[in-house]
């Protein structure tokens, strides 16, 4: 990795590109530190993390901090990734649109549009939900009168001016511009989650405590970084052979291919979904300032992560299978949305492709659906089990950090895709210098 930095730095091209994402990255960690107007933010981070519980963790990490601080880029990328996936969804359900996603670089760019102007309305909607909650708080120093439309308009132009930054990396930097300013902003957090961890468990200790502790810390770290690697990198390779057939005087066809189902079909979705789900009962009643007690408060308390893995709140445990149904639910839907067996195996029939030993056609469907739900559910497992570790050792050792398995998947899927866009752009430069001599 490091090598093929080194590398790109010596292409002009591509080093202008680095030093330009590297500026635009400087301007939104700064936009991160520049608080909004009117707000006793120390109250208000109190609010979000009795709130929102793991879902304030999430947002603290996609957004470098700048959420919990309440600054003016606190909403950043959330609202055009949460834009990104339903406009994903619904190019699915909607033929217009997936007509449009079809029709080459210019419905591409409608669809872009599209999911600018629903960035702005999520914007819009998060930015009052957000200022409606502030004000039954009292965590305002100014009216609510002028404390409203600046809370609004403050993070919605914030959000959009991130989501221009982020399209300006794509067009001008190196790698996907959204997905590297998610990358910065978790890595962003790491330092002051260690600090954490270096104060609770090991600062303060004997020697011997400190360095078990010490070795504890890293061998967690390290076998959730790997168990991250290898469901990124998991793919289960269907063999696909092309029937030979005559063409003019000739033989074509007859070589041999594969479908490549990955592990992890569906990313981070599931995780982000069932987590927003979970936080819903905690927003709804805080935002509309309903009471709870007796059983439903112990109910309600158990839907927040903070409780889950804690001693002290067995009932915490409902919660905790709630969610882990929820990411189960979820890789499956969006796998089914993503991923068509029955085209797959109509296209392959159309081109004259089996799979060796299956018949085209149906059968061809069949066994792929018993692959993919087979794979699915291992997925999901691997999901569940990287998105739980840090929440365990949170909820039974009070281990309290932003970042965990979720962030350690998108670190990795980035980090890959920018060297593999960096590694071929070098290619490409290389290919044309060798033509041009």
């Amino acid at each position: 990795m490091f090598k093929t930095f080194f590398n790109a730095f010596k292409v002009k091209e591509i080093r202008r590109g680095l030093l330009f994402t590297f500026f635009i990255l400087v301007v939104t960690r700064l936009g991160s530190l520049i608080p909004l107007p009117g707000l006793d933010v120390a109250a208000v981070q109190e609010y979000l993390e009795n709130t929102l519980g793991e879902s304030n963790s999430f947002l603290a990490s996609f957004t470098g901090g700048s959420f919990t601080q309440m600054s003016i880029f606190a909403l950043n990328v959330t609202p055009y990734i949460t834009s990104s996936i339903i406009i994903q969804l619904l190019t699915i359900a909607i033929p217009a649109l997936e007509e449009m996603q079809r029709d080459g670089d210019d419905g591409r760019k409608k669809i872009t549009a599209i999911t600018r102007y629903v960035t702005i309305f999520l914007s819009v909607i998060e930015g009052l939900g957000l200022a409606i909650g502030f004000e039954r708080g009292n965590y305002y120093t100014i009216k609510p009168a002028l404390a409203f439309p600046v809370t609004i308009i403050a993070l919605t132009t914030g959000s959009a001016f991130v989501m221009w930054l982020g399209e300006k990396i794509s067009e001008f930097g190196v790698g996907n511009g959204i997905s590297i300013i998610l990358l910065i902003n978790i890595v962003s957090r790491m330092p002051s989650d260690f600090q954490n961890l270096f104060e609770k468990f090991i600062k303060g200790n004997d020697i011997v405590d400190q360095v078990i502790a010490g070795a504890i810390i890293l061998a967690v770290i390290v076998v959730t970084v790997v168990l991250t690697i290898l469901l990124q990198d998991g793919v289960r390779k269907i063999p696909v052979q092309y029937a030979q057939k005559v063409q003019g005087r000739r033989m074509v066809g007859g070589n041999a291919s594969h479908i490549p189902l990955n592990v992890n079909t569906s990313n981070v979705i599931p995780v982000i979904f069932a987590s927003s789900i979970m936080s819903v009962p905690a927003v709804v009643i805080n935002l509309f300032g309903l009471k709870t007690s007796g059983t439903w408060a112990k109910i309600l308390r158990g839907m927040n992560s903070n409780y889950w893995f804690n001693k002290a709140y067995p009932m915490a445990s409902i919660g905790l299978v709630v969610y882990i149904l929820l990411v189960f639910f979820f890789a499956y839907f969006y796998t089914s949305v993503t991923f068509n067996p029955m085209e797959v195996a109509n296209n392959m029939k159309k081109g004259g492709g089996f799979i060796p030993g299956i018949r085209p056609g149906k059968p061809t469907q069949e066994y792929l659906n018993r692959i993919l739900n087979y794979i699915v559910f291992i997925g999901a497992c691997g999901l569940c089990i990287i998105a739980l570790i840090p929440i365990f050792f949170n909820g039974w050792f009070g281990a309290d950090v932003s970042f965990g398995g979720t962030s350690l998947i998108i670190i990795v899927g980035v980090v890959i895709e920018t060297i593999k866009q960096i590694e071929s752009k070098m290619v490409v430069r290389n290919y044309n210098g060798f033509l041009l001599d």
